[in-house]
């Protein structure tokens, strides 16, 4: 059974996990009378860091730092599933892939008419529509009606196999993913997203003003590799973004989930030039599709719809970009599962405005879900932060989670995050590899480089957020993965004439 929000709450509080608590019932400061429009733009594979907004003097992106400068930025959000459908099942649904089955990038919801975001955003009288990606099945938009391009319509199958714990031979050579590191006017990702920007503005400019209030959410594939991008904005970079800190010894200490992937994604041993390059490249990819979300922003302040449009930025989940020895996403590190997060509303909210307060997209659709005037089903995870976005002083449960039991490791893992702490738990691989876990101080440690895990001095904290972990989720991730198996091994996620098959 699902704890309740309350309860977990109470739970956490008497974990001793310092700041959480449970939320103010304050009421929110008065919004204008008629409702707001939502524009919700989510790229795809966006590092946190990698925004000026985030405080890096490096990248350029002006854009995305004015929304910034307007709205409010979540300092400390978090995916729930570092990996794209995953990820995105879970803004559709409101719930944590362990309670919806989406253990990968080859599923879909249990049911096509499954309860949904846009769905609930429906029957408050919003109209929701999707211009993009969101990697939903080609029979299913789960109550969106698709504008503009899309690409709704790719197939995977056979990504949950578990690899064979010991078997950490490093195969040859290095991932054809590699080759795509390069500068180009075209690409499969900037023909998709100039599409998707101009379907967007098209929207934007022929939307009345008196109609409905609508739910607008624009899918970007950038700056998700391949890191194909205009020669110029390589230049951009060259030679200026600084290459990952990895400490000696520490790609050889870390978990064996972890080793797993660089052996899978044949990512080990890769040589510095073409991590300067993978770097510089995707530096240059997010200023061009900050450069996109510039022009869907313009066309909205050209339609008068502004003023009362919410706009909201957000990623499915990070990119590695070779920190920790890793590239892509499937870990826990704050380079796969932290997102960027802003809202922006200056009718109600004075711009300039920071939370730092731990939160995930559960929650993001929790507050969509309060500002339109929608509910959520009773049995959806995530609380709204709409008391949080009115008062930056506001009590706040301060925690997230994340799951991940896809492929190319050897067991699936949690992650809670509380405070200033961040714990993992790796379930076992079999019975002669038992659990693991990390635990860091994100405040002496931002780098991730320590794990407190064996200090014996941080055996009640590991026990405590353990159990909030299974409090949050309802469940151990021991009995996740076992569930997660029995479906993989019935055939969950393979392809059946150019379908994915149900959960």
């Amino acid at each position: 059974m699902h704890t309740s929000s309350c309860d977990r709450r109470d739970f956490l509080k008497l974990a001793g996990l310092g700041t959480a608590a449970a939320l103010s019932s304050a009421c929110p400061a008065a919004a204008p009378e008629k409702r707001p429009n939502i524009l919700f733009i989510m790229s795809d594979e966006h590092n946190a860091s990698v925004l000026g907004c985030s405080g890096n003097d490096v990248i350029r992106t002006p854009h995305l730092d004015a929304l910034a400068e307007g709205g409010v930025v979540f300092e400390n959000c978090y995916c729930n599933s570092p990996l794209c459908v995953p990820s995105r099942m879970t803004f559709t649904a409101g719930k944590y892939i362990s309670r919806t089955g989406a253990w990968s990038n080859d599923c879909w919801l249990p049911s096509a008419d499954y309860p949904s975001l846009p769905r609930m955003l429906s029957t408050a009288g919003y109209e929701p529509f999707l211009c993009g990606k969101m990697h939903y099945d080609a029979t299913r938009r789960y109550g969106f009606t698709e504008v503009g391009q899309n690409l709704n319509r790719s197939v995977k199958s056979g990504n949950g196999k578990r690899r064979k714990a010991d078997d950490l031979e490093p195969l040859p050579g290095l991932s054809k993913r590699f080759d795509d590191f390069r500068p180009g006017d075209t690409s499969s990702i900037l023909l998709h997203d100039h599409a998707v920007t101009e379907g967007a503005m098209s929207f934007l400019r022929e939307r009345a003003k008196d109609a409905k209030p609508f739910f607008l959410t624009v899918g970007y594939l950038a700056p998700h590799f391949p890191l194909i991008v205009p020669q110029t904005y390589w230049d951009a970079y060259r030679g200026k973004v600084a290459m990952p800190v990895i400490p000696e010894g520490h790609l050889e200490s870390q978990v064996r989930n972890y080793q797993h992937l660089r052996i899978a994604f044949n990512m080990e041993d890769v040589p510095d030039d073409i991590v300067r390059k993978g770097r510089e490249l995707y530096y240059g990819l997010t200023q061009w599709v900050d450069n996109e979300i510039g022009k869907v922003l313009k066309a909205l302040d050209e339609s008068g719809l502004a003023e009362n449009t919410i706009v909201i930025y957000t990623t499915d989940h990070g990119e590695d970009m070779g920190e920790h020895g890793l590239w892509w996403k499937n870990c826990m590190y704050e380079c796969g599962a932290h997102i960027p997060l802003i809202v922006h509303w200056p009718a109600r909210w004075e711009g300039g405005q920071r939370r730092s307060g731990v939160c995930s997209m559960v929650d993001l659709v929790q507050t969509i879900l309060e500002l339109a005037g929608a509910q959520a089903p009773d049995d959806w995870d995530g609380d709204s932060m709409l008391t949080l976005l009115d008062d930056g002083k506001a009590s706040w449960k301060d925690q997230a989670v994340s799951e991940y039991y896809a492929h190319n490791v050897a067991s699936g893992f949690a992650m809670l995050r509380a405070g200033q702490y961040k714990y993992v738990y790796h379930t076992p691989a079999d019975e002669d590899h038992g659990a693991e876990r990390e635990l860091y101080d994100l405040d002496a440690d931002p780098g991730e480089f320590v794990n407190l895990a064996a200090e014996p001095s941080q055996q009640e904290r590991i026990e405590a957020m353990h159990a909030a972990l299974v409090a949050e989720i309802g469940e151990s991730p021991d009995d996740t993965e076992l569930r997660c198996r029995e479906d993989y091994a019935r055939g969950y996620g393979r392809s059946n004439l150019g379908r994915k098959k149900q959960v």
